[in-house]
């Protein structure tokens, strides 16, 4: 359907469609209120600006939802893909399919019987920890645990427990103790003064060791005594502004050509006219379901060939990757979602640009220069309307303008018999 020749023109029948239809999501019987066009043909750029006046499609039945009617508003959403922001567990999986890639190696879960790092935000917390806690405990509880044969290591801690267990105990008139508070450090803080040995080295990540080991060996490799016999230094990757790693840099191997796996990825159209998509598509749809049954536990019959194929079209993006922004209904704005969930959770339907004032930048100005296809022939409206036999049409074609935008009015072909 989509062209992007430098000729290329899209072609458009507007149907209008205020009555209510049957609505898929909420299954209301006239709740679905939009309007359509048919696409002829829709060249890239215009498909793209209809995109982001909140059009949307179905095969070459392109609509806009009226959402401030409709049963069920369908907002439009998009992700910045050149400025994604990986979280803490996104790179976790990074880093781990760079080893795979780069030694062959596989992290194993705990269910294997193997300890791998944590995925969430606690792996960072410190070891050292003050508790203060107030319960009631009996006098037993406050006895020392020392035993014959205990590290006197344990026994010291332990004493250090004790008087600190004394000093904070609080009595009042030989009743039993009401409140305690109990304070414990596990490692004690560094003394003023002193930093790191300065004598020693400092640390170093274990990334630019193994670039090290890799350059060394493809020096060893090339028999290239001189070079092997310098030092080496790893060249580090230049971060973002920010600080934090891009994509390419978590993905991307220190020794391309000595690798025990290698990742290609392709853009493959879904469609059983496309070879290549046919050729794969087994092997594919073979992999997703392996994927849904180990780590979705869904049944075999739920991840079959036709479950694959709606997951390759209709799969949604729900906002849980950033940045991700919603368009507001009313003056066509990217808006950030985090500044739309708390307008949605209150009403179904929401302005998200806070400024009142600001409104539609492409609104219709002049219905003259809509362009027109009529009776072959591509026309003004302003021509198309002297031309016309029969009765006016002017409210239809200002309704089509008026929702498509001036730019797209004027470039693209509306169809009229």
């Amino acid at each position: 359907m989509a062209s992007a020749g430098g000729g290329a023109l899209s072609i458009l029948e507007y149907f209008g469609g205020e009555d209510g239809n049957r609505c898929g999501y909420c299954k209301s019987e006239a709740g679905n209120v939009s309007h359509g066009m048919w696409a002829h043909s829709l060249t890239v750029q215009d498909y793209q600006d209809l995109i982001d006046r909140g059009w949307r499609r179905s095969g070459k039945y392109v609509y806009k939802p009226l959402m401030s009617q409709t049963c069920c508003p369908q907002y439009t959403i998009r992700l910045s893909a050149l400025n994604y922001q990986p979280n803490k567990s996104h790179k976790k999986v990074l880093k781990k399919m760079q080893k795979f890639l780069q030694d062959g190696e596989v992290c194993n879960s705990t269910s294997d019987g193997i300890s791998v790092e944590p995925m969430d935000s606690q792996a960072d917390s410190p070891v050292s920890c003050n508790t203060s806690f107030k319960r009631e405990i009996s006098e037993d509880e406050l006895k020392p645990l020392c035993t014959e044969g205990e590290d006197p290591a344990a026994q010291h801690r332990e004493k250090a427990m004790e008087k600190i267990t004394d000093g904070e105990t609080h009595k009042d008139h030989g009743d039993p103790i009401d409140t305690t508070t109990v304070k414990t450090t596990v490692y004690s803080m560094p003394k003023p003064g002193k930093g790191a040995d300065t004598s020693k080295p400092p640390r170093r990540k274990a990334k630019d060791i193994r670039k090290e080991r890799h350059l060394q060996k493809m020096l060893l490799q090339k028999g290239d005594q001189t070079s092997q016999q310098s030092a080496v230094t790893p060249t580090a990757a230049k971060p973002k502004a920010g600080g934090s790693k891009s994509i390419e840099e978590f993905i991307d191997v220190p020794d391309r050509e000595n690798v025990a796996h290698r990742l290609e990825v392709k853009l493959v159209p879904v469609s059983m006219e496309d070879p290549e998509f046919v050729a794969s598509f087994e092997s594919s749809a073979a992999l997703y379901a392996k994927y849904q049954m180990s780590v979705h536990k869904d049944l075999p019959y739920e991840c079959g060939p036709g479950e694959f194929t709606r997951f390759l079209c209709d799969s949604p993006l729900e906002g849980q990757y950033k940045p991700s922004q919603l368009l507001c209904p009313e003056s066509y704005s990217w808006v950030p979602i985090e500044k739309c969930l708390p307008l949605l959770e209150s009403s179904k339907y929401s302005r998200f640009n806070g400024n009142p004032k600001e409104g539609d930048k492409d609104y219709l100005t002049e219905l003259s220069r809509v362009r027109v296809l009529h009776k072959r022939t591509v026309m003004p409206y302003s021509i198309y309307k002297k031309r016309r036999k029969g009765p006016s049409d002017e409210t239809v074609v200002k309704q089509y303008a008026t929702l498509v935008g001036q730019t797209c009015a004027e470039r693209m072909l509306l169809y009229r018999s």
